[in-house]
């Protein structure tokens, strides 16, 4: 019988090894915490730091025999659960251990509908009947900040934004009312506005149900928030640890400062008002056609981007903000076409609207895109090198493979990669790794005009000061045009010369970032700013410092 003054959950010299071609990887290097009921413990550190392995650990999810367990302890109430049958642990898991993923693409079941996802989650652990699930499914999406969640109860996840996705997610997570919940980057790939709904259910469930939470982020003011303890992690180990306050305050070890003050900041490189319009776009609009009936006949439309009018010069930098479902993404695949689209898109003097495909293909070369989610975006089956050398090829760029090689190891030293991890795989690296690869890739081609879509959302703090550095150098050095789009304001400020606020596929603020971040003028604008910036609104939307 387990003591009841006990933790929750402890973690007492827990050691990770990774077997790998050239030798056993040690990953986690002897790491102890413990989280008691109803309080949250976040683990803090930039990516590759062991704080994912050290959480997967927990529900015993890491890929064994190729992780191993050298030395350590997990005890969840008493039970230790390394090495515990397997029954055990599906009793645990989902019941009375909860995870949200980092990365709710690949969790998500792309074959699955919404409804069916959280419901089966619901039917399989509280034995509800389809109506009721279909019921509780409804309350959960709607708790959890999913609009109009009986529309998107048929959805599929490529059908949804990546922070509605994330959203889904959380509601999964929540449906059986954990006493743990292990949220590794809850907020990631959520706007201000959300995030700081979703913090607050997090916390009132905490109050409500008394659930502890285990909170893996690189996002400070996250922390700060909700935390109240910290643990900070670098390769492997705890350097430090102690409450919210005194982490904040009196930070004793240097990388704990080195995180607290490693912030994106500054103001992006000036340019030439008078410099060549690279894209231009009047009236942009992007409609997704709703289909009902046997004949699955067209009879109403989304407008996800709906009459958009933007210029970017050379030079320049066009941050599009709003919340997710906003057409920000849309807005960019679009303007790529990607995607069907109405409306002129003049690049470089040519409307490219009308163009065939093989027309097209060569100025895809000068305009490139970095997805929000790199590891949906990057192909498991091919090699760094072989992805980030895959456009040098189709466009015929490098003389021969030693300078295309060339090329390719200048292009991730750029971006913080290690050259000799070329020849390994995605799934190897961390996330914030994996979106400075895909930055990498299409850095490589030296585009004209790049579309940033949530660029640094997968990164720590102290990555995304340097991409920030990066992205501004890289315009500087090439006169390159930039759409920044990003739920992250301050690096949005850091980077934007123009600023386009998105609501419902329209624009309702647009202007110089100054303007738009210091003196918004629309209520839903200053909405943004207080949550992006923990400003203060009186009752009558006058935002304060």
């Amino acid at each position: 019988m387990s003591d009841r003054n006990a933790p929750l959950l402890e973690v007492k010299d827990l050691r990770v090894a990774f077997r790998t071609p050239l030798g056993e990887s040690e990953a986690v290097k002897g790491v102890s915490f413990h989280i008691n009921k109803g309080e949250t413990l976040a683990l803090v550190g930039e990516s590759g730091s062991g704080k994912s392995v050290s959480a997967l650990s927990i529900l015993q999810l890491l890929p064994y025999p190729v992780a191993s367990h050298p030395g350590g302890s997990i005890t969840f109430l008493g039970d230790e659960l390394i090495g515990a049958p397997e029954q055990q642990m599906r009793e645990i898991r989902g019941n009375r251990i909860s995870l949200i993923p980092q990365e709710p693409i690949i969790s998500l079941n792309p074959l699955h509908t919404i409804e069916r996802q959280v419901g089966e989650v619901l039917i399989i652990h509280k034995g509800l009947i389809a109506k009721a699930a279909r019921t509780r499914t409804l309350e959960l999406l709607d708790l959890v900040g999913i609009r109009d969640a009986e529309k998107r109860l048929s959805a599929y996840p490529h059908e949804l934004s990546g922070g509605q996705r994330q959203r889904v997610m959380i509601a999964m997570a929540l449906a059986n009312e954990p006493d743990l919940l292990i949220a590794d980057e809850p907020t990631t790939a959520v706007d201000v506005t959300i995030q700081a709904q979703i913090l607050k259910l997090l916390q009132d469930l905490q109050a409500d149900m008394g659930m502890a939470m285990l909170l893996i982020t690189h996002d400070l003011g996250v922390v700060r928030r909700i935390a109240s303890r910290v643990a900070v992690m670098r390769l492997g180990e705890i350097v430090e640890a102690g409450s919210t306050k005194s982490i904040f305050e009196k930070p004793r070890h240097p990388y704990t400062i080195q995180l607290l003050a490693a912030e994106p900041g500054g103001a992006p490189p000036s340019y030439d008002e008078a410099a060549p319009k690279i894209v231009s776009i009047d009236d942009f609009k992007v409609w997704y056609p709703i289909k009902a009936g046997i004949l699955r006949r067209t009879v109403d439309h989304v407008r996800a981007v709906d009459g958009v009018s933007l210029t970017v010069r050379a030079g320049q930098t066009v941050g599009v903000v709003g919340e997710s479902g906003s057409g920000k993404s849309s807005l960019a695949l679009g303007l790529l076409r990607l995607i069907s689209s109405r409306g002129a898109v003049i690049f470089k003097g040519q409307n490219i609207q009308g163009l065939k495909s093989k027309a097209l293909r060569p100025l895809r070369r000068e305009m490139q895109i970095v997805f929000q989610d790199p590891f949906g975006s990057l192909s498991p089956r091919m090699t760094v090198g072989e992805i980030v050398g895959e456009g040098l090829s189709i466009h015929g760029l490098g003389a021969d493979p030693a300078e295309r090689q060339e090329m390719i190891i200048a292009a991730l030293e750029e971006v913080g990669i290690e050259p000799d991890s070329r020849h390994r795989y995605p799934h190897e690296f961390s996330g914030g790794q994996r979106q400075r690869i895909a930055i990498a890739r299409a850095m490589v081609l030296k585009p004209k005009l790049l579309i940033l879509d949530e660029p640094t959302s997968a990164l720590d703090m102290s990555v995304q000061a340097q991409i920030v550095d990066l992205l501004r150098k890289l315009q500087t050095d090439h006169d390159l045009a930039y759409i920044f789009i990003s739920h992250d304001l301050r690096v949005v400020r850091a980077m934007s010369h123009e600023v386009i606020v998105m609501r419902g596929g329209k624009v309702i603020e647009q202007g110089s970032a100054e303007q738009v971040m210091e003196k918004p003028a629309e209520p839903y604008t200053r909405a943004l700013m207080a949550a992006a910036f923990e400003l203060r609104a009186d009752e009558s939307g006058v935002v304060e410092v």
